[in-house]
């Protein structure tokens, strides 16, 4: 393992005050996702849980919000020449939507096993794509290199204020709908949905403690914040491929370090038993990715029951792409 860089300024990093306007631009185009409870679950966990479903929102996850608000913001002169990001599925999807409602031409760089169906959506929303092999070769060389020969402006998926401040919507919507909350749990990838969840609950339930959820393949997040440091590490091999990143961003992780309450880590099962439970007593689809948080609840509460008991708990399921023959496979 070795640490990443922190160059970041911290006069760069987003506020709530960024959330707040990125609420106002996105307005027109997102959804406002319903917030779902289940007497069950409230039963199991000894809990009343929250469930915000961004597995409803436009292009099927979170990130749909932080890429129109980047892209909503670029100048006439970058919105012609266009955009390109990395991404293994869903962040792609979001930025080719938001591409194509601006007018905005979209390459996307995406790995050769990204979901078949995560990819046809990227196609369908009419941007061009760029395979790359994940395990040797990397994604934001190649972006950066296409950028600059093609002269497009990149758009990181997690490490950029304007995303993380479209990211952070979702838990303002969640904690306009619900009130204070105790407890808040968050899937973790880059950081970009954690970091702006945190800037959002600080401001409006600064009580509620925050949780970040990660693959426990893939638990850079987590050494990152006992080491104080970015830990980076070899590109994780688990379900939840739209967390399967190596390094949390230069912006991402200062605002983690310094508001998150912990870092869980869940395991492949887990994340199934999430799908089979909102699939079978919700009637939804949930993508693993889209798991990580609710799983984490339950790990959390499983560990420390007292702690959770009565609480009031929010939930991020953040995305339901998934391949349905895949999907089928895993809960049947």
């Amino acid at each position: 393992m070795t640490a990443a860089p922190i160059s970041a300024d911290p006069l760069d990093l987003p506020t709530v005050d960024d959330v707040r306007a990125a609420a106002t631009r996105i307005r027109e185009a997102a959804h406002r996702t319903p917030v779902l409870t289940s007497r069950l679950v409230d039963a199991e966990v000894g809990a009343q849980v929250f469930v915000k479903a961004e597995n409803l929102q436009r292009s099927g996850s979170f990130k749909f919000r932080g890429a129109f608000n980047t892209l909503s913001r670029l100048s006439d002169a970058h919105r012609a020449t266009g955009v390109i990001a990395f991404s293994s599925g869903n962040h792609a999807q979001a930025v080719a939507l938001a591409a194509s409602i601006l007018h905005v031409p979209a390459t996307i760089v995406m790995p050769t096993d990204a979901p078949a169906s995560k990819m046809a959506a990227t196609r369908g929303y009419g941007a061009e794509i760029v395979t790359y092999d994940r395990y040797t070769e990397d994604r934001e060389a190649i972006a950066t290199r296409l950028s600059h020969e093609r002269g497009l402006t990149l758009v990181p998926p997690y490490d950029h204020p304007d995303v993380i401040a479209g990211q952070g919507t979702a838990v303002l919507e969640l904690l306009e709908e619900t009130g204070p909350l105790d407890a808040l749990f968050v899937c973790l990838g880059g950081g970009g949905l954690l970091s702006g969840s945190l800037l959002s609950a600080q401001a409006l339930a600064p009580d509620c403690a925050v949780y970040g959820v990660e693959p426990r393949a893939g638990d850079d997040g987590l050494q990152s914040l006992r080491a104080g440091r970015i830990v980076r590490i070899d590109p994780p091999r688990t379900l939840a491929d739209g967390a399967a990143t190596p390094y949390l961003g230069t912006r991402t992780f200062p605002i983690i370090r310094d508001r998150v309450t912990d870092i869980v880590t869940v395991s492949d099962d887990e994340l199934v038993d999430a799908m089979r439970m909102f699939a079978t007593r919700m009637k939804i689809i949930t993508e693993p990715t889209g798991c990580l948080a609710f799983a984490g609840m339950r790990a959390g509460v499983a560990a420390d029951p007292d702690r959770f008991a009565g609480a009031r708990i929010g939930v991020i399921i953040s995305g339901g792409n998934v391949d349905l023959d895949r999907f089928a496979a895993l809960i049947g």
